[in-house]
């Protein structure tokens, strides 16, 4: 199962202070834009999203067609197809993407713990 890139996002306070904070761990913006409360950062490999006020957990993200750089990749499991294998081992949804469409679409669900998963594909 090919889940594209991953990142966590991070439910922030203050989005300001947490910039800075992530700057002096080594991390530079990749996107985002902090005037609407979000980035995303980036040290290597490792990315992360800051998001202040949008969502209350912190949540794994994983991005079907793109790489770690946000790039688009040639060849990916588009979210439908992921969709229907989780759907297939049993493993329950909390959003679905709609099977019908094409292009960007999204899906959440959680962890036996209570983590919340976001799969969203940006194409």
């Amino acid at each position: 199962m090919k889940l594209g890139a991953f990142s966590v996002s991070l439910s922030v306070k203050d989005i300001h202070r947490s910039k800075a904070f992530y700057e002096n761990l080594g991390f530079e913006t990749l996107g985002g834009n902090i005037e609407h409360n979000w980035l995303i950062m980036k040290n290597e490999d490792t990315v992360i999203g800051l998001f202040q006020g949008m969502f209350e957990k912190n949540i794994l993200t994983f991005n079907p067609g793109w790489n770690q750089n946000a790039e688009n990749l040639e060849d990916f499991t588009d979210i439908r197809e992921l969709q229907k294998q989780l759907k297939e081992k049993g493993i329950s949804l909390s959003t679905e993407a709609d099977e019908a469409s094409e292009g960007s679409a999204s899906l959440t669900l959680e962890d036996p713990d209570g983590n919340l998963i976001l799969i969203d594909q940006h194409r």
